[in-house]
C-alpha cells in the first residue's frame, strides 16, 4: 500500500528567506513619506506575516482606515523601488540549509510542497524565480487572495488544492501568526527560531515542534508525520 500524500506548507518570509532588510527599509520609506513616526525595527519585524492593511493598523491603531490603505501603497510603491535598487529579490537570500530541505522533501513521491505567506502574489513571483523555488511547490497562497494570518483560508487552500488530507498536513513557520494559522486549519505546527518573532512567542501560540536549524526541519517533519527514520 502507498504512504498517503503527506503536506508541508512553509512560510517565506523569515522561514524560507531573509527578507527582513526589505521590509523594514520599505517601511521605514513609506512612514517618513507619509510624515508618520517610524515605527522600530523589532515593531517591524512583529507584524511581518500579517496582511498590508492588518500590519499598519496594527502598528498605528489610531490611523483611519484611508490613511490606513495609503500607507499599504505607499509601501507597495516603496518596496518595488528597493526590488530595483538592490537588484531584486535575489539580494534577499535563502536561509542557510533551505534550499537542501526543499530539495530531499521535494524528491519524496509522497510529499507535497507549498507556501503560505503575507507577500502579494507578485512578490512571490519575484522570489521564486530569483531563486528557482517554483519547480518545489505544488501550490502558493497569497494574502492579496485570502484574509490575513491567522485566519485559516491559505491553508485551506492548500488542502483543496493538493488533495492531501489535513491529518498529513503541517505548516512550517516563524510566526506565532504561522502557528495560529495552522492551529487554525487543523494542521501540526513546526515553528522555526531563526525567523522574526521570538522562540516564547511560538511556543505560546502552541508549535508543536520548534528547530533551531534547517537541517532539523525534515526530521522534525518526519516525526510529525509520524516517519519512522
Amino acid at each position: 500500500m502507498s504512504a498517503p500524500l503527506r503536506l508541508a506548507v512553509f512560510d517565506m518570509d523569515g522561514t524560507l528567506m531573509d527578507s527582513q532588510d526589505f521590509i523594514v527599509e520599505a517601511m521605514r520609506r513609506a512612514f517618513v513619506d507619509m510624515e508618520l513616526t517610524v515605527p522600530t525595527r523589532a515593531e517591524i519585524l512583529s507584524i511581518v506575516g500579517l496582511s498590508l492593511f492588518e500590519a499598519i493598523s496594527r502598528l498605528k491603531p489610531e490611523l483611519p482606515a484611508a490613511q490606513v490603505s495609503a500607507a499599504s501603497d505607499k509601501y507597495k510603491d516603496m518596496f518595488i523601488k528597493l526590488r530595483a535598487e538592490r537588484g531584486g529579490e535575489a539580494s534577499a537570500p535563502l536561509y542557510p540549509g533551505a534550499r537542501q530541505a526543499l530539495e530531499n522533501l521535494h524528491a519524496r513521491d509522497e510529499v507535497l510542497l507549498g507556501v503560505a505567506t503575507g507577500k502579494a502574489m507578485r512578490g512571490v513571483d519575484h522570489a521564486f524565480k530569483a531563486h528557482d523555488l517554483a519547480k518545489f511547490f505544488m501550490t502558493k497562497q497569497t494574502a492579496d487572495l485570502h484574509p490575513s494570518k491567522p485566519n485559516p483560508s491559505m491553508l485551506q487552500a492548500c488542502l483543496s488544492e493538493t488533495g492531501a488530507d489535513v491529518a498529513h498536513a503541517v505548516m512550517i513557520g516563524d510566526t506565532s501568526f504561522d502557528i495560529e494559522m495552522g492551529r487554525a486549519a487543523g494542521f501540526r505546527t513546526l515553528g522555526v527560531t531563526w525567523g522574526y518573532h521570538p522562540t516564547k512567542d511560538l511556543r505560546a501560540a502552541g508549535a508543536d515542534i520548534l528547530v533551531d536549524d534547517f537541517a532539523d526541519v525534515v526530521p522534525a517533519l518526519d516525526e510529525l508525520w509520524g516517519v519512522l527514520v
